[in-house]
Order: structure tokens, then C-alpha cells, then sequence
């Protein structure tokens, strides 16, 4: 929690802490210890999807997946969702160029697909889709991931740069379920799990 002090506007009504009481990280939390906490909040895991734009008029742009649990819903009207990407990553750059992205909800049985796309360092997602079952978005273009529970099409509305990640917010254009039964796929302490 930041202190009174800390927050503009607000005058500071209270005494400074004696020195012999441990002084708080500059910002009022470590890194350790925000990640700590916020690895207690399990989040649904899905696979951000976009196609890259074609190099020259006679091929078709390379398909880019990205993990991702930091995502949500926004707005039912109009219906709107939110994904936070570092700053600088593939996905990023993309998305900051594509306006069209995808959104696959994955079920716990696709673990194998969530792991895969959250490997850092690599140098194409091509051979990433080639043998995993998908379809491309009619309005998007991007690979939709068979057997998620849910699929949304989306177009960005708005990018909201928030410390080293960029919040982007899409209309969804399209949503379909491919795979209304089945549980989810979450994340709680680093690791991903199932429900139950």
C-alpha cells in the first residue's frame, strides 16, 4: 500500500517511522514479494493469436501465438477485452501494427499448447502451429485453437502503455465455442493446474 505521502494531493498527517524500524522498498514493494503475492491469484490461461502481414502481395503473413494469463473482460457494451503484453515482445510489436488478433480459451487438456507458446527465444511460431488442430478466424485471420473452450475475434480499440507492459483492449468481433465442455486451464503459483 503506498503512504500518504506518496500519492500526489495528499497531505501527509502522519509521523515519520523511527530509524530503527526496517525501512520499505523505494516503491513499497519488492519484485519478490509482488510477484509473490500476485502468483496467489489464479488466472485463466489462453493463447493470444495474430497474423503477421504478408511480406509481398503473393504470400500469406506468418501466424504468432503468444501465452498468455493476464487477460479479461472489459465491457459488455460494447463488448470489449483486455490482454497485457511486455513491452517489446513479438506480440506487442505485432499487435501494435495488426489491429486484428484472436483470443483461444484453453481447456485443461492443453497444457502441452500453453507451454509451447510461452517459450522464450524462439525464432518462428511457424512449426509451433503445424500440429496443433486449428482453424483461421474469418474475421481475423488468425489460427483459432481446436478444443478451447472459447474463441473470440477481436480488433484493438485502444493501447494503454502501463509500466513495462502494454495493456490492449479489442472489440470482439466474433465469438464462438468450439468446446463448451471441459474445465479451464489456470495458472496459480506459477505452475499451470486444473480446477478441483
Amino acid at each position: 500500500m503506498r503512504s500518504a505521502a506518496s500519492v500526489p494531493g495528499v497531505l501527509q498527517t502522519t509521523t515519520p517511522a523511527p530509524r530503527s524500524q526496517p525501512v520499505p522498498h523505494a516503491e513499497g514493494v519488492s519484485n519478490d514479494e509482488f510477484r509473490g503475492a500476485l502468483a496467489r491469484l489464479a488466472a485463466g490461461v489462453v493463447l493470444i493469436t495474430a497474423q503477421e502481414p504478408p511480406l509481398d502481395e503473393h504470400g500469406r503473413g506468418e501466424d504468432v501465438g503468444m501465452t498468455a494469463t493476464a487477460f479479461m473482460s472489459v465491457s459488455l457494451d460494447p463488448p470489449l477485452v483486455m490482454v497485457g503484453l511486455r513491452n517489446g515482445s513479438r506480440m506487442d510489436d505485432l499487435l501494435s501494427e495488426q489491429p486484428l488478433w484472436a483470443v483461444s480459451v484453453l481447456a485443461e487438456s492443453q497444457r502441452h499448447v500453453a507451454g509451447r507458446f510461452a517459450m522464450k527465444g524462439r525464432i518462428s511460431d511457424r512449426l509451433l502451429f503445424e500440429d496443433i488442430p486449428h482453424t483461421r478466424g474469418e474475421v481475423s485471420a488468425a489460427p483459432l485453437i481446436g478444443g478451447a473452450l472459447a474463441t473470440l475475434e477481436c480488433r484493438t480499440e485502444q493501447r494503454v502503455v502501463a509500466g513495462d507492459h502494454t495493456l490492449v483492449i479489442g472489440r470482439v468481433l466474433g465469438a464462438t465455442l468450439p468446446s463448451a465442455e471441459g474445465a479451464p486451464l489456470t495458472y496459480f503459483r506459477g505452475q499451470y493446474r486444473q480446477l478441483g
